[in-house]
């Protein structure tokens, strides 16, 4: 698989990202069998093999069951750590925690950053994250804290690169003023199903500043695919049957399946947006990978973006 340069850094992903918020199986650790666990370690082994070495986290997935999956894979197979450029995430509280009437919420304080990134450290094993982010924007975040935190942790080696998670443009470049290094990477949904990015100056903010745009359920929770699981509430409006009709004439012409027209149509973008696929089926984890190997012309890009609008370009 191609790769090239995250944001300018000197990490060097591939042009398909693995994404591990699946591979516990449930939302829920107290759910997860010892089965589950070796499907999910089944489906990190598959993306290895099948090229992909840029890996992404949460502590928030399955409550940082997916990176302990993560980090078992790398214990039992410690080789395949100098080949995997590794991605997490902070930020999100949960309900309960630290006290029973804690709510969801957002944090940002230098103290949960420092504790967040040391906790998934320990589940993954490794003792620097390649690329950490803060996962969705905290309301009461100080700027300076956050650059004062990202700033120790790169001291320390405990972390080389920094970006974000679905920021607004205005957020990122807020945060960007305050931090002494480089933000690498907007990690945010972007899909024919969900074209915002393209229109709210996200897209435009990373080719100007030479962030990698990464695209968090790039197949809209599977609906361009072979079907929707779990959809988020957010995607239960989408309707892609007129991009199917779209998708499935380019991909009956090209030999491909569904989901390879779907993720060559993110990867044709100039920003170099990487698609993040979260599947934890061996076979759809390999068949992801040759989108790689499609580049969509310019006239069945346009053809995909008419279909994915509704109606003509002005």
């Amino acid at each position: 698989m191609k790769t090239f340069p995250l944001g300018g850094s000197p990490l060097v992903g591939t042009r398909l990202a693995y994404g591990c918020w699946r591979v516990a199986g449930s939302w829920n650790p107290t759910e997860v069998t010892p089965d589950m666990e070796a499907k999910g370690c089944l489906a990190i082994r598959t993306a290895f093999d099948a090229g992909f070495t840029f890996f992404d986290h949460a502590d928030i997935y399955c409550h940082g069951r997916a990176e302990s999956i993560f980090g078992r894979v790398l214990r039992e197979s410690p080789e395949l750590r100098a080949r995997a450029v590794i991605s997490s995430k902070c930020g999100i509280r949960v309900p309960g925690d630290p006290s029973p009437d804690s709510p969801y919420r957002y944090d940002f304080s230098a103290s949960y950053i420092l504790k967040s990134c040391e906790d998934s450290l320990r589940r993954l094993g490794v003792e620097t994250i390649d690329l950490y982010l803060l996962h969705r924007p905290d309301y009461l975040a100080d700027p300076q804290e956050v650059a004062s935190a990202f700033e120790r942790l790169r001291q320390a080696g405990k972390v080389r690169e920094f970006g974000v998670s679905n920021f607004r443009p205005s957020q990122l470049t807020m945060l960007q003023k305050a931090c002494p290094m480089r933000l690498r990477v907007n990690q945010v949904e972007i899909s024919l199903a969900h074209l915002a990015p393209f229109e709210d100056g996200t897209i435009d903010q990373c080719l100007a500043e030479n962030l990698t745009p990464l695209a968090w359920s790039p197949l809209a929770g599977g609906l361009l695919a072979d079907g929707a699981h779990n959809l988020l509430p957010s995607q239960q409006g989408y309707k892609p049957q007129p991009i199917l009709a779209a998708i499935d004439m380019i991909a009956r012409a090209r030999e491909v399946s569904r989901q390879v027209v779907a993720l060559a149509w993110l990867l044709r973008h100039p920003a170099g947006i990487v698609p993040i696929v979260g599947s934890i089926d061996p076979a759809r984890i390999r068949e992801a990978a040759k989108a790689d190997d499609l580049e969509l012309s310019r006239d069945e890009w346009y053809r995909l973006l008419e279909a994915a609008r509704g109606d003509r370009l002005p």
